[in-house]
């Protein structure tokens, strides 16, 4: 008898399906994470009566709990199912984004935008979970690769399309496009999705842990997003209890089975540096987008419209260059990747750092900056992402999503204090943008080298074994 022809096709149609809408689901998160960067002027005309340090929350609030939850919320979706996880956080982001662009004060909007944060930590790691377990080993490489760019490209056009939005509508649309696509993508979740679960599913929580390490990881974020704010002792005092609060929970999680962390993670070289760089280019590349726009706008006059316009070349270099790179880590491993697209990052501030000027000069200065900043970063998010995975079993195919993700985010709330310390008070002067885009360039080379232990290239043996599923490219 035949084998029957269609199993393959089968498996390979249903993972692409996966693909398709896990990423969706993702894309959306990233992208108005990104996006409510731009929302912030607009807020701040609109809640005129508002002191500055209660609309922070509006950022703050959102950041420190998605950060947070993160870890945690990848090891509730390797338990407890990740398409169950994967539902509830979607329809929790969307009914929170139709909050938040309904609220009719801060006071809503704050709680809003933290119901949010619930709901994306909810679905980031158990959609990589199931994107994951919907490929065979040998082909996630590839997937990862696509997903991330996905992920990238998302985060990257963020800032620009706020900034069309708020242009066209108001701040509110950029909460309340999230809605009909949100349910959209969640009916179609809930048809097609297959659950995914790892081989310890039905597994109690670790409860204390879960504690320890959220608020452990809270104490932290916060103290990280209010290090720009005056007087430093409370985020001294945060950071402290934070490391503390995380300490108590390595001391809990050693040696204990079914740990909300599985410390024994971190024992791969590979995965720990891999998490070490991504913390650093978090940094630089939340602290890069968000000084774009505050160059544009303060040194150059742009209108928030047209500085929107002036970042887009970048991100669209993005997805090529991520998609490709997938394919060729899949071959090569991702360390090449990373340490080309590290000190290409590098060279791209670099040139920033030494040919912007007081007047405008877009095609000479700006626009190459852009083309090899979009190259570095299509080279660099995905490979990250993929490597942190690349060696992880069924069984921490969530939580270690969740730590990759949990880390990037602590990066990225530290690269906005970053940039808020050095260029984000008005009349800020284009010496303080040099230096700055100097210190990104370090940032860049400063991953690249992180990047040398990293190894996760398939052996010959491995590489060339046969499979009998492997799902063609989209």
């Amino acid at each position: 008898m035949s084998p029957n022809p269609s199993t393959p096709d089968d498996a390979a149609a249903r993972a692409w399906r996966t693909f398709r809408i896990a990423s969706a689901a993702v894309f959306l998160v990233l992208l108005d994470t990104t996006a409510v960067v731009a929302a912030y002027a607009p807020l701040r005309a609109h809640f005129s009566a508002v002191s500055a340090a209660d609309l922070s929350w509006t950022l703050n609030a959102y950041t420190v709990l998605y950060a947070a939850l993160l870890v945690p919320a990848g090891r509730l979706a390797d338990l407890k199912g990740r398409k169950s996880v994967f539902l509830q956080g979607l329809a929790l982001f969307s009914f929170a984004s139709a909050l938040c662009a309904w609220a009719p004060g801060i006071g809503t909007l704050i709680a809003a935008r933290a119901l949010q944060a619930v709901g994306a930590a909810l679905l980031t790691p158990a959609s990589l979970a199931l994107v994951l377990g919907a490929f065979p080993r040998e082909k996630r490489a590839a997937a990862v690769g696509l997903f991330s760019a996905v992920g990238a490209l998302a985060a990257a056009v963020g800032p620009a399309f706020g900034s069309w939005v708020i242009e066209l509508t108001s701040w509110r649309w950029v909460f309340l496009i999230n809605v009909p696509l949100g349910l959209l993508a969640w009916v179609l979740a809930r048809q097609h999705l297959q659950e995914s679960t790892s081989p310890e599913t039905g597994a109690r929580p670790d409860w204390p842990g879960i504690a320890l390490l959220t608020l452990g990881a809270a104490a932290v974020a916060w103290g990280i997003v209010r290090s720009e704010a005056a007087g430093w002792m409370p985020p001294v005092a945060a950071l402290a209890a934070g490391m503390l609060l995380l300490l108590a929970f390595g001391l809990w999680a050693r040696g204990r089975p079914g740990a909300a962390l599985d410390l024994t993670l971190f024992e791969d070289r590979s995965f720990l540096f891999v998490n070490l760089a991504t913390a650093v280019f978090g940094i630089a590349f939340t602290a890069m987008f968000l000084s774009a726009f505050l160059f544009l706008m303060g040194i150059w006059g742009y209108s928030q419209g047209l500085a929107g316009w002036a970042v887009t070349p970048g991100p669209l270099v993005v997805i090529p260059v991520a998609i490709l790179s997938g394919r060729v880590a899949g071959r090569i491993g991702h360390r090449p990747l990373l340490l080309v697209g590290g000190v290409l990052y590098a060279v791209a501030q670099a040139w920033l750092s030494l040919s912007i000027g007081k007047t405008p000069d877009y095609l000479a200065a700006w626009l190459p900056g852009q083309l090899l900043g979009g190259t570095a970063i299509g080279l660099v998010l995905p490979a990250l992402s993929g490597a942190a995975v690349a060696k992880l079993g069924p069984t921490r195919f969530g939580v270690g999503g969740g730590v990759n993700n949990a880390v990037r985010q602590f990066g990225g709330a530290a690269g906005a204090a970053l940039a808020v310390a050095l260029v984000g008070r008005a009349g800020a002067s284009l010496q303080q943008f040099q230096h700055l885009y100097g210190v990104l360039s370090g940032l860049g080379l400063m991953t690249a080298l992180l990047c040398l232990p990293v190894q996760t290239r398939m052996t010959a043996v491995a590489a060339t074994k046969p499979t009998p599923a492997a799902p063609a490219s989209p």
